[in-house]
């Protein structure tokens, strides 16, 4: 019956692959003749960081979903600060938050040594690795459309404003996501990516304090390692189950327990209610989609052909003096 269940979700998801649009630029096929062996090398890293700690594959996939949100999906996320470069690990959403680059660090070195020189963009790496994460967590699979390039530029200012904050409301997470081609279909599966992870206090303190809508057991709970004053770095885990990919972050919102301002207000008496309520108790229909929204907001603003470089080091722009 198991096994039954498993096929079944696998046909599932082929079937929403195939109407799903890929990128002209991009392909799933991209390294299969110029680095055939860089693929499986990212998911053995991937596999054995997450194995080592089982919350690090939540913070591979806020990594590319950081990354996206900001010019497009170009690696500007794994910059450091320079003398030109404002990194965007210093914006609101990423300072003392955004984890995981050393994970990446050892990805991009490997994978190198097996190509036998810089193929595979740190770009790349990073929507691979967070499709390895959420297979290796339990979710489901999709082929990655790859090719992109790496930015030589990235944008702390625009991080600050363009990475959704967990503090909006519906109307803004809309608008945030609308800005970037998606619809509220995407933002509902991409916010189920919540089902995996850890929040600092800082980003819920205000919701368990002083939120209406909010479970009050759920609330006491959480108090007790959020307090009031203090304690900002404190974590608590986003869902029931912070592990395992799985579709109880949707269940918990329809008893006004989500974690954030903005996980709530998705089931808020608002149009993304229906979407919520489906996922809670159709976990193939959350994963269909969730991986339609991965793949569509992969695409955004790529750089190809000749746009970008690839990277030798994910953390800095070549330099060709």
């Amino acid at each position: 019956m198991a096994s039954r269940s498993i096929f079944q979700v696998h046909v599932f998801l082929i079937l929403a692959l195939a109407t799903t649009p890929f990128s002209k630029a991009l392909s799933p096929y991209y390294y299969e003749k110029v680095c055939p062996k860089a693929l499986p090398t990212i998911k053995r890293i991937v596999e054995a960081a997450v194995s080592k700690e089982r919350r690090m594959g939540a913070s591979l996939l806020r990594l590319h979903n950081h990354d996206c949100f900001v010019q497009g999906c170009d690696a500007s996320v794994l910059l450091d600060a320079t003398s030109t470069i404002d990194s965007e690990k210093n914006a609101f959403s990423n300072i003392n938050s955004a984890r995981g680059f050393e994970v990446i660090d050892k990805i991009k070195k490997k994978v190198d040594k097996i190509c036998g020189r810089p193929v595979v963009s740190c770009a790349d790496i990073l929507a691979v690795a967070a499709r390895d994460s959420v297979v290796a967590l339990g979710g489901p699979t999709w082929k990655v459309p790859l090719g992109r390039r790496d930015s030589t530029t990235a944008n702390r200012t625009l991080a600050n404003s363009d990475i959704p904050s967990p503090f909006m409301d519906l109307p803004a997470l809309i608008d945030n996501f609308k800005k970037h081609g998606l619809g509220e279909r995407d933002l509902v599966a991409l916010s189920g990516g919540h089902t995996l992870g850890f929040a600092h206090c800082r980003n819920f303190r205000e919701r368990i304090y002083s939120g209406t809508n909010i479970n009050s057991d759920f609330a006491k709970k959480r108090r007790k390692t959020c307090p009031r004053k203090g304690g900002d770095s404190k974590l608590a885990p986003i869902d029931p189950t912070p592990a395992r990919f799985d579709n109880s972050y949707f269940s918990n919102l329809l008893k006004e327990k989500g974690l954030f301002v903005s996980d709530q207000a998705l089931f808020s008496n608002g149009s993304t209610d229906g979407l919520v309520k489906t996922y809670s108790y159709n976990p193939k229909a959350f994963s269909a989609d969730f991986v339609k929204s991965m793949i569509k907001m992969g695409n955004i603003k790529v750089l190809t052909g000749k746009r970008g470089q690839i990277r030798k080091n994910c953390r800095k722009v070549n330099s060709y003096y």
